[in-house]
């Protein structure tokens, strides 16, 4: 006998009629010989609805009661889950983050698991009965309800099937599995059929919002092998595992882009040391998270007399950061002796990702190629072992994804 976790994402659980639809899936599995534990998100919406109820009586709500207040999305989830189940006739029982045990700190509203007491669920089993999870919740030391952030649930799943030794954890939402890109942008997009954590890890990173990037990180260190698949179809979807030789034959795997990035430049500081490790650091001491850096010769400001050679220092954040750093982002350029501080939130990071560049040279030569032959300037690059990223202007989004995408015969090879 088995022993599987399955995730139901909100789109999943969207009606009672989604919710019946899940408890055949999770009876079949049952039936077919296993042992079953499920892991359910709010009904698409609720979150949102939650959270604004919160806001219509507050402009800053508190966090901790913020987090109170979304996980009963989830409660009435794992519930309704439950009684389908029974419906059907299923034996099944609900329970919630701090029923199960899930430890987390009290970050609220993005906790990080500490621990998960998995007696609970394996007494549950034990009686023949389905074990339905409240995703996206957990409770800290003090006994208060905390939430793991936006697709968290993601996380939950992945945590509960590496913490009962569960031979697999399943990912059902609303698409086939993973694709080489956004098939919104890219209609000759195909589903991977295998990918590896280290690859998936970086696609989750970079824009792919496939899975939440803790919930990877956690497959990847407790070896979880993650199948993502459609609620709506029971085609296969996309195995996320180990990697292996395989793996290593394409050079590039899957395209991603993220909109969310800004751009921000400070023009003119002095070209001398411990200057950026200020600057870095005063960002860091505010949680301001910092993902692309340049340092150039200042072109307009080459030097002057009272201080010498200067440069320009250009960095990325997310919007939603730079919204809330502006003020203090203004101070610490004044801080180093900025001439001036320049904004650009029309950019986008276009990526390729693959563990066959390890072993695959002039990749990064061949993407640029592919930019420059589509008139695509390149504002900023970073790189890893397995993946490039670009900075271009985000009105070239669609135009430099299809390029890469084709430039790169993603359409063409199958990755089995």
């Amino acid at each position: 006998m088995a022993l599987v976790v399955q995730k139901f994402g909100g789109t999943s659980v969207g009606s009672i009629d989604r919710i019946r639809n899940v408890a055949k899936r999770c009876l079949a599995t049952q039936r077919a010989g296993n042992d079953v534990v499920v892991i359910v998100s709010a009904m698409s919406g609720e979150t949102n609805r939650l959270l604004s109820l919160a806001h219509q009586v507050t402009d800053v709500p508190e966090e901790r009661e913020m987090d109170a207040i979304a996980a009963t999305g989830e409660q009435v989830a794992a519930a309704l889950t439950s009684l389908a189940i029974q419906a059907e006739g299923g034996k099944a029982r609900s329970l919630l983050g701090h029923q199960v045990r899930i430890l987390t700190d009290g970050a609220f509203t993005k906790a990080r698991i500490k621990t998960i007491d998995g007696t609970k669920i394996v007494s549950t089993l034990e009686r023949g009965e389905i074990a339905v999870v409240a995703g996206f919740q957990g409770v800290d030391e003090n006994g208060d309800i905390t939430t793991l952030g936006r697709g968290g649930s993601d996380t939950s799943a992945v945590a509960v099937a590496a913490a009962i030794g569960a031979g697999a954890c399943e990912i059902f939402t609303d698409v086939e599995g993973v694709f080489t890109t956004d098939p919104g942008i890219c209609p000759s997009a195909r589903k991977i059929d295998r990918i590896s954590y280290e690859e998936m890890l970086e696609l989750a990173s970079l824009g792919a919002k496939v899975l939440q990037i803790r919930s990877v990180e956690i497959a990847m260190k407790y070896n979880v092998p993650v199948h993502v698949r459609s609620s709506f179809s029971d085609a296969p979807g996309t195995w996320v595992t180990g990697e292996d030789t395989a793996l290593e034959h394409v050079s590039v795997t899957g395209v991603a882009f993220d909109k969310n990035e800004a751009r921000v430049q400070f023009v003119g500081v002095l070209d001398k040391p411990g200057v950026v490790a200020s600057v870095f650091g005063d960002i860091a001491s505010k949680n301001i998270s910092v993902d692309m850096i340049i340092q150039s010769p200042s072109v307009s400001l080459a030097g002057d007399a009272a201080g010498g050679a200067r440069a320009d220092v250009t960095f990325t954040v997310t919007k939603a950061d730079l919204v809330r750093a502006k003020p203090f982002i203004e101070e610490v350029a004044a801080r180093v002796g900025a001439r001036e501080v320049r904004y650009d939130e029309e950019i986008v990071k276009v990526s390729i990702v693959g563990l066959g560049m390890r072993t695959h040279a002039g990749v990064a030569a061949k993407m640029f190629g592919i930019l420059a032959k589509e008139g695509i300037n390149i504002q900023a690059i970073s790189t890893s072992e397995i993946k490039i990223s670009c900075l271009v202007a985000s009105k070239y989004t669609e135009l430099a994804v299809r390029a890469l995408h084709d430039g790169f015969g993603l359409a063409d090879a199958p990755r089995t």
